[in-house]
């Protein structure tokens, strides 16, 4: 450990309370949390607290002003060891929206031993039911009182973790977006700042109301080129291979994403990463050779989708394909979250003993 990380443990943990057979996602958080401060110069008083409500000022710049950045990512238990999943890669992604959003960067150091101290006091509350896992969300967010657009001076950074189930118990319905965009070029689209997830809500809800779970991005400038599903990365298997929409500035580099292009690559199946248009799609559909869609991400993992819809016409992709392949990365993938393998990947650490 680079840091001092002063612990304050919970009087009364709450984890006899919790049904790890009913958990839910997101609504159960464990008993402590992560704390630091930018004091303008240098980060501060590294600290475990119990979790509690934050106390802040009306004032408080990110409420009015929105810097603040989060990342998604999760602790795997398999008997008595837990494993991280690609937490450097979560760290080096938090930077590059810190830089985007002008916020201090945040040293490797006070990231993994932060972590590493808050799952050693928390491991209990990693579960161990099939499908389950601990959600961990690290995040950092302006703390000046002061009305006046410019970057903080002051940033909290925090890391807090929650038992969780599936993020999706079925596969998806989703919309074509055509009038709404997520991002746009020159914007903060390949960042997770909060203003993205906040801005996505109003069309996401509409699609919502006409039956479907999610939407399907289309790019901002002519809404004929797939981009993303909801808050994920997506994927289309073919009877050739698998096409994911390349990455550009209007994106989020999705590490799940990643990690499935990387197997898919491994099981030598062919994988192009480049531009797909809703017409090729559609096309793709009609000649029968579109076999399977799904997307993947931190909360949602990999999860089918069941079909689409674009203008008014509905395409059931499950109807005539199969899951073959997403049956088989999902498997995989898993394996490697567990500990069970990591095809030479290096992507889990098992930094604690349960």
């Amino acid at each position: 450990m680079l840091h001092n990380i002063t612990i304050r443990n919970t009087e009364f943990s709450r984890i006899s309370e919790v049904d790890f057979n009913n958990i839910g996602f997101g609504k159960i958080f464990s008993d402590h949390m992560f704390l630091a401060d930018w004091d303008g110069h240098e980060w501060t008083r590294p600290r475990i607290e119990p979790y509690a409500n934050l106390s802040l000022s009306p004032a408080t710049s990110a409420i009015h002003y929105g810097q603040a950045i989060f990342e998604g990512m999760k602790a795997f238990r398999n008997g008595d060891d837990v494993f991280l999943f690609r937490p450097k890669d979560n760290w080096r992604r938090l930077n590059i929206s810190a830089e985007r959003m002008v916020m201090p960067e945040v040293p490797e150091s006070l990231f993994m031993d932060g972590l590493q101290t808050l799952l050693s006091l928390d491991k209990s509350w990693v579960p161990g039911n099939e499908g389950s896992a601990l959600y961990i969300r690290p995040f950092m967010f302006a703390t000046d009182d002061f009305i006046g657009v410019k970057p903080s001076e002051k940033y909290c950074f925090c890391i807090f973790t929650c038992p969780v189930g599936p993020y999706y118990s079925k596969p998806l319905r989703i919309k074509v977006e055509e009038k709404y965009s997520r991002a746009a070029q020159g914007g903060v689209g390949f960042t997770k700042c909060a203003g993205n997830y906040g801005a996505a809500m109003y069309p996401t809800k509409l699609a919502q109301t006409e039956g479907y779970d999610q939407v399907l991005w289309t790019d901002p400038s002519t809404h004929t080129l797939v981009e993303e599903t909801g808050t994920t990365n997506f994927f289309a298997v073919t009877g050739s291979g698998v096409i994911t929409p390349n990455l550009h500035e209007t994106m989020l580099a999705g590490i799940t994403r990643d990690s499935v292009i990387q197997i898919l690559k491994k099981e030598n199946i062919l994988v192009e990463e480049r531009p797909l248009t809703v017409s090729e799609l559609k096309t793709l559909y009609h000649e029968g050779t579109l076999k399977e869609l799904f997307i993947s991400g931190t909360a949602a993992t990999l999860i089918n989708i069941e079909g689409f819809a674009h203008q008014g016409k509905y395409f059931d992709v499950m109807k005539t394909g199969n899951t073959q392949i997403s049956d088989l990365i999902r498997a995989k993938l898993d394996s490697i979250r567990l500990g069970k393998t990591d095809n030479d990947f290096g992507w889990v650490k098992n930094l604690i003993k349960a």
